[in-house]
């Protein structure tokens, strides 16, 4: 019998502890035996539970905590499983049919051992102009096969992305090969190889390196850089009770999984006393990278980077000083090994504050009286092969998910007259999903389109006589088929997450969240294509589900080989469009990202490019929600008026000028004839 686990009770929302993970790898294996584990993962408790449990957390039943298992057994197949781990027994096991888990790490690492001692891929190296006693130099890239409807999705299959390193210090990416090999996980074999038509030899270029032993060859690193420090000498400003967080009214649940990575959970703000919900739960719950080299095989180049391999499994462990500045406080990840061990990642998650600029300012020109506050943003972030993710919480009510890219291209070998490098990299996209489970003043929300447009009424009618009319038109997103919409830049369209029985007491108009993303490129490959029929989420900006438990992924649970006949995920639960989804509990699927048409600028490692979208408060505070952070410096027209008697100076004690003269110019937040006053005692001469 697995003995029973828990010495401290955790969060209904916390990830399994590494405990509960070898709880759950026991039970499977006294009843399956050896098996390997793709997922051990949490199950989240079902909404309703949850929500009247974090009504009352005190008398209402803590819900059970269940571990979400995916297997493979031998032979190849697939199960899906639930543990109830207080019980510690299996209460699902259900055999797959037609669909391959997610890929993990150490099924990554053992391609590449593969192919160097596969006699098929050294016999396509010397083709290439590699001598077989190199093979150790030759390296791949291991990606599902996306789909192949030779090999089709019975068998769990990989493509390898081939390269040559000539020296182990040398960019992996300068030096692709023009072959393609097809890995079966079962037989642990190459089964075949993609070879193109017309033959391209490994490039000859020399290489491009960005490590320090090149940068200091090519002249060295800049010295005219000097060190940037940041400090709260008094600590941070926020609070950590396990895994929840208080910051600035705030108060969210930071969770983490193997697929999304961070998830929050039950964002709330303290309104002057009154605890509003806002999102019950927001993640990041997909991306696909579609290709657009139409060449075969490149046309199974669209990684869905979290449903195929997982954005926690790809996490980088984050380090002080280096990922993160400043006061950091670490959340760690705990997964399973394929092989029934735990595999922790230290710092998975760093959470720490930014001083976000100008929060709010005014000046009045007629005797410059001043108010100035500086804004601050609590920043919750991990970095995955894939991206850098973050979360920024604002003051003001506002969410800021932002995503930073960087990395290396994907590269491609090239004939020797078709470019002088010898190699290139395709155009490609990236494109992520949002799914905002919203919660906005409670759980019965409506969705909006905003579009700003024209007055309908015509230039010399008395409603627009002049012409120069313009307004908000809201559309009313009431159905799923309906919600299905797209970014329109001439019209600044946004969208609307309303509570309409919820009317804001001066607008009459419903406490709403406002959904602003600009940068929303269209799905690019075409109606009908491979990726248009996988990634059904991808080909509107905005769709809108009614809530359900364990639609979660919009791209579908299994990932891995889908063929996209029929499109998983989103394109399923929308089914014929009709569903009402009018004042019910929502979940508002956006997808946004960027169209990346590379250059040499981008090689051989890319600089950040960075994403981002807000979510922001719209007649849901009576007013300017911050009006009562401390400001930097505020003198009112009476107090200018009596010499600067009782302006507040809250100027920090840090700043300083870049350069100096000699002079006795003053440095604090407005010049008080030559003096610092400590409560404005002196004459202000401007600001």
């Amino acid at each position: 019998m697995v003995s029973a686990i828990s010495d401290t009770v955790p969060h209904p929302f916390d990830p399994l502890s590494q405990d509960e993970i070898q709880s759950a790898i026991g039970i499977v294996k006294k009843a399956h035996g050896e098996v390997f584990f793709n997922v051990v993962s949490l199950h989240e408790p079902r909404k309703a539970e949850m929500t009247k449990w974090l009504e009352n957390p005190a008398e209402t039943p803590r819900p059970p905590r269940i571990a979400d298992t995916v297997v493979i057994a031998p032979g190849g197949k697939v199960y899906d499983g639930l543990i109830d781990l207080a019980a510690g027994k299996i209460t699902k096991w259900e055999l797959l049919d037609g669909l391959q888990p997610i890929i993990t790490m150490e099924e990554l690492v053992l391609v590449e051992h593969i192919c160097r001692k596969d006699p098929k891929v050294i016999e396509q190296c010397e083709i290439s102009g590699i001598p077989k006693e190199d093979m150790h130099k030759v390296y791949c890239d291991p990606w599902t096969i996306g789909y192949d409807e030779r090999h089709g999705n019975k068998i769990r299959l990989q493509q390898a992305l081939m390269y040559y390193r000539p020296n182990v210090d040398d960019c992996q990416y300068q030096y692709p090969l023009d072959f393609c090999p097809i890995f079966d996980a079962e037989k642990q074999e190459i089964i075949a190889i993609d070879i193109p038509k017309v033959r391209r030899p490994v490039s000859k270029a020399p290489p491009i390196n960005y490590h320090p032993a090149a940068i200091e060859k090519a002249g060295g690193y800049r010295n005219d850089l000097k060190p940037i420090n940041i400090t709260q000498p008094e600590g941070v400003s926020f609070k950590m009770k396990g895994r929840e967080l208080e910051w600035q009214n705030w108060n969210f649940h930071i969770g983490f999984n193997y697929r999304e990575g961070i998830v929050l959970n039950n964002i709330t703000y303290n309104d002057k006393g009154t605890v509003r919900p806002i999102f019950y739960r927001l993640s990041l719950a997909e991306m696909v990278v579609p290709y657009g080299n139409p060449e075969h095989p490149h046309q199974r180049k669209h990684a869905f980077d979290l449903g195929e391999y997982g954005a926690g499994y790809m996490t980088n462990s984050l380090t002080l000083g280096c990922d993160c500045k400043g006061s950091i406080h670490y959340l760690d990840a705990q997964f399973p090994t394929r092989s029934g061990s735990i595999r922790t990642i230290k710092n998975a998650i760093c959470i720490h504050e930014e001083d976000d600029g100008i929060l709010f300012k005014h000046t009045d020109f007629r005797d410059e009286s001043v108010i100035v506050t500086r804004a601050r943003k609590l920043i919750v972030q991990q970095i995955f092969t894939a991206a850098n993710y973050e979360y920024a919480i604002q003051q003001d009510g506002t969410i800021q998910p932002e995503i930073k890219l960087t990395g290396i291209l994907n590269t491609y070998a090239l004939n020797p007259d078709e470019d002088t490098q010898g190699v290139n990299a395709h155009n490609h996209q990236h494109l992520f999903c949002l799914r905002i489970d919203a919660n906005v003043d409670g759980p019965n929300n409506t969705v909006f389109m905003a579009d700003t447009v024209p007055s309908d009424a015509p230039v010399g009618s008395q409603e627009n006589y002049y012409g120069n009319a313009f307004y908000a038109k809201r559309t009313k997103l009431d159905t799923t088929g309906k919600a299905a919409t797209d970014y329109d830049g001439t019209t600044s369209r946004t969208w609307d997450i309303c509570n309409t029985s919820k009317l804001h007491p001066y607008s009459k108009k419903p406490a709403s969240y406002k959904l602003v993303s600009r940068e929303v490129p269209r799905l690019l490959p075409k109606e009908g294509s491979l990726v248009w029929k996988r990634a059904g989420f991808a080909r509107h900006s905005v769709h809108v589900t009614k809530y359900r438990d364990d639609q979660l992924w919009p791209a579908g649970r299994h990932v891995p080989q889908t063929s996209g006949e029929p499109s998983l995920g989103l394109p399923e639960w929308i089914g014929d469009g009709t569903e009402s989804i009018e004042d019910t509990n929502v979940v508002l699927w956006h997808t946004f990202g960027v169209t990346h048409i590379p250059a040499p600028e981008d090689f051989p490692v890319m600089p950040v490019e960075p994403i981002t979208l807000l979510l922001r408060p719209r007649n849901f505070f009576s007013n300017n929600p911050v009006m009562d952070v401390p400001p930097s410096y505020a003198s009112t027209p009476s107090q200018v008026a009596a010499n600067g008697a009782g302006v507040v100076n809250a100027t920090d004690g840090m700043s300083k000028l870049a350069f100096t003269n000699g002079s006795s110019s003053s440095v604090g937040c407005c010049s008080t004839n030559g003096a610092n006053g400590t409560n404005g005692t002196n004459g202000v001469n401007g600001y």
